[in-house]
């Protein structure tokens, strides 16, 4: 409730109601390796991913399949993804919000459709190994 408050008083005064900053690549390296983070989109569960030290990545959907993959900065600075099965890279610019909120924001997206994360730590995913038979 404080944040909307400080926000509000801001918009009423006239000042600054939002300000955010884009982490740099490196920035982006030190805050996710050997974390998991799960991420909130419209306000409902979306998915998690995890971080290891080589730069990969394993996502999963919000109930769905585990999809391995790599991060990358790109030229312009964002954090692009590419995943098995799919060679399009994804790109995001993943911003600090001056609430302390960490969001991810594809490529071109509208800033309400952000993923926002709810949570961090340094559990597994619950990801089988692949090949694996049952």
């Amino acid at each position: 409730m404080r944040r909307l408050t400080l926000a509000l008083s801001l918009v009423i005064a006239g000042g600054p109601a939002f300000a955010e900053r884009t982490v740099s690549g490196a920035e982006f390296e030190r805050m996710v390796t050997g974390k998991t983070f799960y991420f909130d989109r419209f306000g409902r569960p979306f998915g998690a991913e995890q971080y290891f030290e080589d730069k990969r990545v394993i996502w999963a959907f919000e109930g769905g399949q585990c999809q391995r993959g790599i991060w990358f900065e790109n030229r312009s600075g964002q954090i692009c993804f590419v995943y098995d099965g799919d060679p399009a890279p994804q790109c995001w610019d993943f911003i600090e919000m001056p609430s302390g909120d960490f969001h991810a924001r594809a490529d071109g997206a509208d800033p309400s459709e952000d993923l926002v994360t709810s949570n961090v730590d340094t559990g597994d995913l619950d990801c089988p190994l692949p090949d694996l038979g049952v």
